[in-house]
């Protein structure tokens, strides 16, 4: 993205990023397919490597470039940089949560990860405070990790609470 020219204005922010498109049966087949396309290209032995090296070389690439640079996703969006981070955050911080689940181990976030992800959920609002949900249970219950209890739907209908639904 770093290395392509920059669009000449953002037309998205992090919570629009989520819409209802990036989350079809088919963006999420192509998503898939070429997940496994990249991933049979890397020798197995090398994958250590190769994970070390992008990741220092995209950390550089963030540090070099100014924080209003524009970017294009892979799904054609152009939006500042800071907000594109702001879903990768996103998404290394919920599938994250998912993978303690799927191994039975505590969820845990950075406190800067929770914020984040929190403020972009809620849209800075902040949860009923009925609802005593620390970061990752705001988290994974408004992702539908975790589905909501009767007295959580009741507080929530009576807040008026509303969060990013990800294309729902």
């Amino acid at each position: 993205m770093l290395a392509a020219p920059a669009p000449p204005n953002a037309e998205v922010d992090a919570a629009s990023y989520f819409g209802a498109a990036k989350f079809t049966p088919q963006v999420d087949a192509d998503r898939i397919a070429g997940g496994r396309h990249h991933a049979r290209q890397v020798p197995r032995a090398a994958l250590p490597g190769e994970f070390d090296r992008a990741w220092r070389a995209t950390d550089a690439a963030v540090a070099a470039a100014l924080p209003e640079r524009v970017v294009r996703t892979r799904h054609g969006d152009a939006m500042r940089l800071t907000e594109f981070l702001r879903t990768r955050v996103v998404e290394v911080g919920v599938h994250g949560l998912d993978l303690a689940a799927a191994l039975d181990r505590a969820p845990w976030l950075t406190p800067q990860a929770a914020t984040v992800i929190v403020d972009l959920l809620t849209g800075g609002r902040p949860a009923p405070a009925g609802l005593r949900w620390d970061p990752p249970t705001l988290i994974r219950k408004t992702t539908g990790r975790v589905p909501l209890t009767p007295a959580e739907h009741a507080e929530i209908d009576a807040a008026g609470f509303r969060w990013l639904s990800f294309g729902r």
